[in-house]
């Protein structure tokens, strides 16, 4: 013990100093090493992240994608449709207007050959044959407005409904 003795007070201070500075340096390359990799966790976690943004965004951006092009195709359809039931409305119309013009021509002989009958039997089947004539042109009227409607109607339904079920994935 005599050589403890001969160890001045000041080298025991210094070697307490070092002993201290030493474990104060180690912890602090030990927290410097513990942030070092939360740093890279918490970049690879961040990586993965913004990966799965991306994935998801990509798979939304395709699924409007796809729901969009099955209502451009039902709605250009629907488009097909009405133009084809309008040309067949307008030949109904053409039709109708045939009709029409039978009945006027109807008329006309009609009058033309109750002149040479009694006055009281001319006035009772002229009034009727003008009577069911101008009911006869405005069903037909009525029946080709309601039809052409109509089939807007059915045509327009049918479209949203196919819209529906492609937008579902039915």
């Amino acid at each position: 013990m005599t050589w403890l003795g001969s160890v001045p007070a000041w080298c025991w201070w210094l070697i307490a100093l070092v002993l201290v500075a030493g474990g104060q340096h180690y912890r602090v390359v030990v927290a410097q090493d513990e942030t070092a990799t939360a740093r890279a966790e918490l970049a690879d976690y961040r990586l993965g992240v913004s990966e799965r943004d991306r994935r998801a965004a990509a798979q939304a951006r395709a699924e409007e994608q796809r729901r969009q092009a099955v209502a451009d195709e039902e709605g250009e359809n629907a488009r097909q449709e009405l133009e084809l039931a309008q040309g067949r409305a307008a030949a109904a119309e053409s039709a109708a207007g045939g009709l029409r013009g039978e009945i006027a021509r109807l008329r006309a002989g009609h009058r033309a050959t109750c002149d040479t009958i009694a006055a009281q039997q001319r006035q009772a089947r002229t009034s009727a044959v003008v009577v069911l004539g101008g009911l006869l042109e405005e069903s037909d009227r009525m029946a080709g407005s309601c039809a052409a409607a109509l089939e807007r109607s059915r045509i327009a339904g049918l479209a949203c409904e196919a819209i529906s079920d492609g937008v579902k994935g039915k």
